[in-house]
């Protein structure tokens, strides 16, 4: 059916203005931003069909400009500039969020952010988000990169922009592209490396936080701390 055959009130853009955001699936919302469908595609085929290539809305959001860029619909620049630019304003309100509260008491919103952040990443990314003595969101630095497999960290650097901060706490974080978020015995040991490092000047480790493709791995809740 194309998307002029439905009734005015079952198109998702008048259903977005008449009844808000919240009635409209993935799919309907999507379609609101992609506009326009594919020859003998409407619009929400598209957009369903897209998320079922991502899985969801978040593997869509968080996926490369290179991957977007080899995707059937989303070949021109136009809808790829519209995709980043719905991320870019989704990390922009979950940091505005965790500026005005206490970060560790909505740890999901913590794993959001960093999903958002790191998850896109082709290779292995080692981050910080930095905190307060009151867990107040002071920033976030994504401070070494590497391959897949390895990271370089030096705990020294880490150490030191903590202090230029004037971090009270931390919240590690790196992404694990292949997908398997189980921390590796190399990510075990920087965790305790650098909580040492850290502890020598008062600054407390909180989590590591592991990421993969639309699902994170809190090592502070899934083992001793």
């Amino acid at each position: 059916m194309l998307l002029q055959e439905l009734p005015k009130s079952m198109r998702p853009r008048e259903k977005l203005l008449s009844m808000g955001g919240a009635v409209l699936t993935d799919a309907e919302l999507l379609a609101v931003m992609l506009g326009t469908g594919l020859p003998g595609q409407n619009v929400l085929q598209l957009a369903q069909n897209l998320l079922d290539s991502f899985q969801n809305l978040a593997g869509l959001l968080q996926a490369s400009p290179a991957v977007l860029q080899a995707t059937k619909g989303l070949g021109g620049s136009a809808r790829r500039a519209q995709l980043l630019a719905v991320l870019e304003l989704a990390k922009r309100v979950l940091t505005q969020q965790m500026r005005k509260r206490d970060v560790m008491s909505d740890p999901e919103n913590v794993r959001h952010y960093l999903q958002l952040q790191l998850s896109a990443h082709p290779h292995e990314v080692f981050a910080v988000m930095f905190l307060d003595n009151q867990h107040g969101f002071l920033g976030f630095k994504e401070m070494f990169s590497g391959t897949l497999n390895q990271t370089s960290v030096y705990p020294r650097e880490v150490v030191k922009l903590a202090l230029e901060w004037g971090a009270g706490s931390v919240i590690l974080a790196h992404n694990h592209p292949s997908g398997n978020l189980r921390p590796s015995p190399a990510d075990n040991h920087l965790t305790r490396t650098l909580q040492s490092a850290l502890a020598m000047v008062d600054i407390k480790v909180l989590d590591h936080v592991i990421v993969g493709p639309g699902k994170t791995w809190s090592m502070a809740e899934q083992s001793p701390w």
